[in-house]
């Protein structure tokens, strides 16, 4: 089978096309036919070396791909060989061809839509509704969303006020995705690449959901409503990890949660994945795919990501 392997931790240059054999389902997988494969911003940190992750090389990134169930492992349903499935593998293995994948992290691609338009909005609008569930809006706060455009982002900005936030402040690093913010429900928006943005905040900022990290994180929390403020941490665009400190929460009274580890990937996958997917089916949620390109671009669609030009998911298709 066709697949993109890395061999060694570089730029986007190190990931190759390569011939490899067909994988089988382990007990528990299944193996389907990739029609779609999601590209992360994480997984261009793996590949640089800049995230850390166990990654025995070579390897095949990707943990999300979307397509028709061809084999099944032991103690599979077998009812779901020929059907469209979207899912998780758990970490690698996606750029590829055919992949394997834990049955029990997939849902059946709804009904009147495609793999690629349920893989762009599964993963990332399910970490959404994790986090505005967790964040437990009260229907009269302030909310801060970093990076309003990004896969989860966009999904945060988009429903936050259905959630029970009254004001959307996102922040985005381009007038392009500025403008996109606004569009999505943004009431204001800041450029996080300018110098000390963070003094354009409020100082009543409800809950900040946290996703850029380094000393960044530190001065949001300066802005956050003493005594009720949390900062939701799920991820670190910026490659390092928040500088925040036990003190620096006493200091204001102010909560940090992370929103990580597997207890909080079980909540997400079981239970707002396929809450994802069922609002792309009613009409209550929507894909943003940037572009899709074919699986022998999987470099190509890295730097596209570490650009940072790209308004929407990007996908591979074998």
């Amino acid at each position: 089978m066709r697949a993109i392997v890395l061999t060694e931790k570089g730029g986007p240059e190190k990931l190759e096309p390569a011939d490899l054999p067909r994988p089988r389902p382990a007990a528990g997988q299944i193996l389907i036919r990739a029609q779609a494969v999601g590209v992360g911003f994480a997984e261009t940190q793996i590949r640089a070396g800049t995230l850390p992750f166990p990654l025995p090389l070579p390897a095949v990134l990707g943990a999300e791909a979307a397509g028709e169930v061809v084999e099944v492992g032991e103690g599979v349903d077998e009812t779901l060989l020929g059907s469209a499935r979207v899912g998780v593998t758990g970490g690698l293995g996606a750029y590829a061809e055919y992949v394997a994948m834990p049955a029990a992290m997939t849902c059946p691609v709804p009904d009147g839509v495609t793999p690629a338009a349920a893989l762009a909005v599964a993963a990332p609008g399910a970490i959404a509704l994790g986090l505005l569930h967790r964040a437990r809006l009260d229907g009269g706060e302030t909310v801060l969303v970093e990076a309003g455009t990004s896969s989860v982002g966009t999904y945060l900005v988009r429903h936050a006020k259905e959630f029970g936030a009254a004001r959307v402040i996102a922040t985005a690093g381009s007038p392009a995705k500025r403008e996109r913010a606004a569009a999505l429900g943004a009431d204001l928006v800041l450029d996080h690449g300018a110098p000390g943005w963070q003094d354009k905040l409020p100082g009543d900022v409800d809950a900040a959901f946290e996703s850029i990290g380094g000393t960044s994180a530190r001065r949001v929390l300066d802005h956050l409503t003493p005594g009720s403020g949390r900062l939701l941490y799920y991820g670190m665009l910026s490659g390092e990890p928040a500088a925040v400190t036990a003190a620096d929460l006493m200091e204001r009274g102010v909560t940090l949660i992370g929103c990580s580890g597997p207890g909080w990937a079980g909540q997400v996958f079981g239970t707002h994945y396929p809450e994802m997917l069922a609002r792309l089916a009613s009409g209550r949620s929507d894909a943003y795919i940037d572009r899709t390109l074919p699986l022998e671009q999987a470099a190509e669609a890295h730097r596209l990501l570490e650009s940072r030009a790209a308004t929407g998911r990007i996908l591979l298709t074998p």
